[in-house]
C-alpha cells in the first residue's frame, strides 16, 4: 500500500470572523484577527482559533510507493483554499493510501472537514466506511480512514501515547531524539506572521520539513512493530537522503546538512 504522510498550515480565516461578528470593512487583516484572538485569550486563555476557523493555506505531502519517496505540496498562491482541500482528497480517491500523520487525527483532519464542508468539497472514498459503491468498498467496514483503531490513517502521536492526551510528545522533540533534523527555521506559531509579511514559500518549505520529520519517525515505527528490520530501516533512511538531495532547493540543503 502507497504511504502518503501528509501534514497541514493554517492561518485565521479573516473572512469567517468578519461574518461571525459582523466587523467593520475598514478592519484590515491584522486587526480582524487580533479581534478574534483576544476573544480566544478572554474565553479560553489562549489564542488558538477554533478549528472551523482555521483557513488552510498549505497541505505538503511526502508520498513513497513502490518506485520512489517524493514530496510536494497543495498551497496557496497557485490554488485557492477549496482547491488545495479538494486536490488532496481527490489524491485519496485515486490512490487510496495508507495516511501518516502527527496530530492529523486532532487537528488536521478535522480542520479538512470543516473547511472542506465550507467549500463543497467531495471525498466519497475518504468517508467510506463500508458502504460505497466501489469494488473493496466491504473492506473499508473493518479498515478504513474515519475509525481511530482502523490503519488506513494512523496518528502516530496517538497510537504512541495510546490515546492518551497527557502522554502524547512533541513531534520536533521525537524527531531530534531519534537523530534527524526536526523543525529548521519556523514552527507553527509563526506561520501568521509569515503570511503577513508575505513569506508564503517560507510556510510551505516549513510545512514539507514537518512531513519527512514525520515520515521518518514513521519508519522508526515500522522497524519497532517488526515491520521492517535495522537493515531495511537505514535503506529507507537512504531513499529520503537521496530523494531530497536530487532536489534543488534551500530548505532541502539546509535539512539534509543538519541531518
Amino acid at each position: 500500500m502507497n504511504v502518503l504522510v501528509f501534514d497541514i498550515e493554517t492561518i485565521p480565516d479573516v473572512d469567517g470572523i468578519r461574518k461571525l461578528h459582523d466587523l467593520p470593512a475598514e478592519l484590515n487583516e491584522f486587526e480582524v484577527a487580533e479581534f478574534a484572538f483576544q476573544q480566544r485569550r478572554a474565553s479560553t486563555g489562549s489564542d488558538f482559533m477554533q478549528l472551523p476557523l482555521q483557513r488552510v493555506v498549505t497541505i505538503s505531502c511526502a508520498m513513497r510507493d513502490a518506485n520512489q519517496f517524493r514530496v510536494f505540496s497543495l498551497s496557496e498562491p497557485d490554488s485557492g483554499e477549496g482547491e488545495i482541500i479538494q486536490r488532496f482528497f481527490d489524491g485519496i480517491e485515486r490512490f487510496t493510501p495508507k495516511l501518516v500523520s502527527w496530530n492529523g487525527g486532532g487537528f488536521d483532519l478535522p480542520v479538512l472537514h470543516y473547511r472542506g464542508l465550507i467549500h463543497g468539497v467531495s471525498a466519497p472514498r475518504y468517508w467510506d466506511q463500508g458502504e460505497g459503491d466501489y469494488g473493496d468498498s466491504r473492506d473499508f467496514k473493518w479498515n478504513n480512514y474515519i475509525s481511530r483503531y482502523h490503519n488506513r490513517h494512523l496518528d502516530l502521536m496517538d497510537l504512541l501515547a495510546l490515546y492518551q492526551p497527557r502522554a502524547s510528545a512533541r513531534l520536533d522533540e521525537m524527531a531530534k531524539l531519534m537523530g534527524f533534523p526536526g523543525k529548521l527555521g519556523m514552527d507553527g506559531s509563526a506561520v501568521w506572521q509569515a503570511w503577513l509579511e508575505g513569506r508564503v514559500a517560507e510556510i510551505r518549505d516549513y510545512c514539507e520539513t514537518d512531513v519527512v520529520n514525520t515520515y521518518l519517525v514513521y519508519l522508526g515505527f515500522q522497524r519497532m512493530r517488526g515491520e521492517i528490520d535495522n537493515a531495511g530501516f537505514e535503506r529507507e533512511c537512504e531513499v529520503v537522503r537521496e530523494a531530497l538531495g536530487r532536489v534543488d532547493a534551500e530548505h532541502w540543503r539546509a535539512y539534509l546538512a543538519s541531518w
